[in-house]
């Protein structure tokens, strides 16, 4: 997590560093609420919001074509306890966690907005469509006490053989640019993120032999495999299914955010 976060980190600010001299270049921050799509919340319910905030990047090119860096941190999770269906319910699951991403993406305005030649609209909406990768870490309380679940292996990994805690995603989005004066903008943001992993919630599909659960990852690793019993019967047959495999774990943020619009100096004329 360490090397990732400065590798995020240090990639952004080398491209700030090389842009910030560059006429058409902004620097921003937003913040927001996010949410996820997963097992854990398959309906796309807002039962469960986290916060959202991040740093922008911004070149502008002609107007149209805008390239963007971002940095950001947000909070996801999700609880079965706010399920519609019985099943989940029974299943007993939840989980949070921290996510710390860093992207690359493209912006097309739908009108010129900070061009060179053009004239210029108060107004742009725009789409975006990037490439980053994320840093996640699922998490649980259990008799009051927080334990991270990739680490306990709930899904019967052998030590060594974990989920890889760092995933590619894809930025699909869009948004609206407003004009406050000739410095200022604001941002307002929808940005969806089809993620390369399905263990973003830490479950993904089938129940373990719990014998073999306890005896990698010890007696709390065997609980919160299945936490069906502590409603109820138990649910985790080995073999079972307990998740779906069949698609990956997904997350949106929504932002509000201003964006500094760097000018190069004219002197007086006399």
């Amino acid at each position: 997590m360490k090397n990732f976060f400065s590798f995020i980190v240090i990639s952004f600010f080398l491209m700030l560093s090389s842009l910030k001299a560059q006429e058409g270049f902004e620097f921003g921050a937003f913040a927001g609420v996010s949410t996820y799509y997963g097992d854990l919340n398959p309906l796309f319910s807002f039962k469960r919001i986290g916060p959202s905030v991040g740093l922008i990047a911004r070149k502008n090119f002609d107007g149209r074509i805008c390239l963007r860096a971002t940095l950001n941190y947000l909070n996801v999770g999700g609880d079965d306890s706010n399920s519609l269906g019985e099943w989940e319910k029974k299943r007993n699951l939840n989980f949070f966690s921290h996510v710390v991403e860093g992207a690359f993406a493209v912006e097309f305005n739908f009108q010129d907005f900070h061009s060179k030649t053009r004239e210029d609209k108060p107004i742009a909406p725009y789409i975006i469509a990037g490439l980053g990768f994320f840093y996640f870490d699922p998490q649980t309380v259990y008799q009051g006490q927080n334990y991270q679940l990739r680490s306990l292996g709930t899904e019967g990994q052998i030590p060594g053989e974990e989920y890889a805690p760092i995933a590619p995603c894809i930025q699909l989005g869009g948004g609206v640019k407003v004009d406050i004066n000739r410095n200022w903008s604001l941002n307002l943001e929808i940005n969806g993120r089809v993620t390369f992993t399905d263990f973003l919630d830490d479950v993904s599909g089938k129940y373990a032999d719990l014998s073999l659960v306890e005896g990698y990852r010890g007696a709390v690793g065997a609980a919160l495999s299945d936490r069906s019993v502590e409603i109820g019967p138990r649910l985790g047959e080995t073999g079972r299914q307990r998740g779906d495999s069949k698609t990956n774990d997904s997350y949106v943020t929504i932002n509000f955010g201003f964006a500094y619009r760097f000018l190069p100096l004219s002197c007086p004329t006399y």
